[in-house]
């Protein structure tokens, strides 16, 4: 048994009932294999693979609160401390029903590599609660923030653990987050990024990852010979990721012909009409099936299947595991030549091992998402120095990180004699910065 599978194995076995965290190490291992096997003693004397997987700190605890009825409610709230080789801990605080332990590991496993792509000084967590703001009042969801923050402030700080936003935690939660931890700590400091623009937040902060999605996708296309122009794009989800993906996608030439939501997708041959979409999602926060109301021609399809959508290329910007084997093939067959994942591991197993073996250019998520993480630790940047950047600068550090951020994963799937595995490549390119970061601080 190789060094890898034998990790494998035992984080099976120490991690019973956690799927997802199985599936994020079982894809990172696998293609780490060229980089294990040339180094095995060095890893193995380090025990490295075996502390790779363990988080550094797991922290649970009850969150109670008050809902307008009157009534006490009770949720569980986590923050995964995964790894700080190179920085304090970075990564999102998720609030949705489906948040668990196994979830929030894959999650903050893969925030590792992602943060380290970045070429930023920032370690992996994640975090959350299995609270659902979607229905809640503002006052309830303050409520919740609130006590949340009580319990988690004690963990965090600007120099140890800095959350961010992510599923269910936009820039009002943020805000009574930072208000509570502020309230409590007496403290005026860069812990939280995702902040308003009054109390500092980063301008561009909020259209990042999808920018930074297409600015990478860009890449993709220009060492083939192609651009978004005239391309037709199906972008899954209609939150800020997939919006703000749509948004530069359009700038660049191409049309967005559809987006989706839990309950269903809507197609518009003409091209998706995003300030109508912002209305919905942003103002009103409805429900997708609103935009055929308001757009004439356009059509609305309740439940899945937004994959049957002819595209030329696919932007998974939903959820994890949303693009299934079935679905990947009838996007090839429909004459689709491009995925590339906003969201955090949308694309199964199965689906990502067809799509690299019918030459479909596939580009992962710890890779192609990794804009959003990358600018909120320009905020940090910002907050430490007290300073404000204009949109235009942040914006072009941006770019800049993501052009990067495909030069280094391009230059190790070559380095290790598989071009165009762009899966293995931003695994192996995550995993050297951290792997020498670790070897070099010794066994902690």
């Amino acid at each position: 048994m190789s060094y890898t599978e034998e990790i494998y194995a035992r984080v099976v076995e120490k991690n019973p009932n956690e799927p997802e965290f199985h599936q994020a190490v079982k894809e990172v291992l696998d293609s780490l294999s060229a980089v294990i096997d040339r180094n095995e003693e060095l890893y193995r004397k380090h025990g490295l693979l075996e502390r790779l997987v363990e988080p550094e700190r797991i922290i649970s605890f009850k969150v109670p609160w008050v809902d307008d009825k009157g009534c006490v409610q009770v949720n569980k709230g986590y923050r995964i401390q995964f790894n700080s080789a190179i920085g304090p801990y970075k990564g999102g605080l998720r609030f949705h029903p489906s948040v668990n332990q196994s979830i929030l590991k894959f999650l903050g496993f893969e925030q590792v590599f992602k943060n380290s792509l970045t070429g930023l000084p920032i370690g992996g967590g994640k975090g959350g609660s299995d609270f659902d703001p979607k229905g809640k009042s503002d006052r309830e969801v303050m409520a919740f923030c609130q006590s949340f923050m009580t319990e988690l402030f004690k963990y965090i700080g600007a120099d140890e653990d800095v959350p961010a936003g992510d599923i269910g935690v936009g820039g009002r939660e943020i805000g009574y987050l930072y208000g509570q931890y502020k309230r409590i700590t007496g403290l005026y400091e860069g812990v939280l990024t995702g902040k308003g623009l009054t109390y500092g937040g980063s301008l561009v902060r909020t259209q990042a990852t999808g920018y930074g999605l297409v600015y990478i996708v860009d890449e993709m296309l220009k060492e083939v010979g192609k651009s978004f122009e005239g391309k037709t794009v199906v972008v899954t989800g209609s939150g800020n990721v997939a919006i703000y993906a749509a948004e530069k996608a359009m700038q660049l030439g191409a049309k967005v012909v559809a987006l989706c939501d839990s309950n269903g997708y809507v197609y518009d041959a003409d091209g998706i009409k995003l300030d109508i979409v912002k209305d919905i999602k942003e103002v009103k926060r409805g429900r997708i099936k609103e935009y055929a109301d308001a757009v004439p021609g356009a059509v609305y399809t309740e439940g899945k299947g937004i994959w049957n959508i002819k595209c030329d290329i696919y932007l998974p910007c939903a959820t994890q595991n949303e693009l299934d084997l079935d679905a990947v093939k009838i996007l090839k067959e429909n004459g689709c030549f491009l995925v590339a994942e906003g969201a955090n591991m949308p694309t199964t197993r199965e689906a990502t091992e067809y799509l690299k073996e019918n030459g479909i250019l596939f580009m992962p998520g710890k890779a192609a998402n990794a804009g959003g993480v990358a600018t909120s630790a320009l905020e940090m940047s910002q907050n430490s120095q007290r300073l404000s950047w204009t949109a235009e600068e942040v914006d072009a550090k941006l770019h800049q990180i993501m052009v990067d951020i495909y030069a280094k994963v391009s230059d190790a799937a070559k380095r290790y004699d598989m071009p165009g595995d762009f899966v293995a490549g931003a695994n192996i390119a995550g995993f050297e910065k951290v792997a020498n970061a670790m070897i070099a601080q010794g066994i902690v």
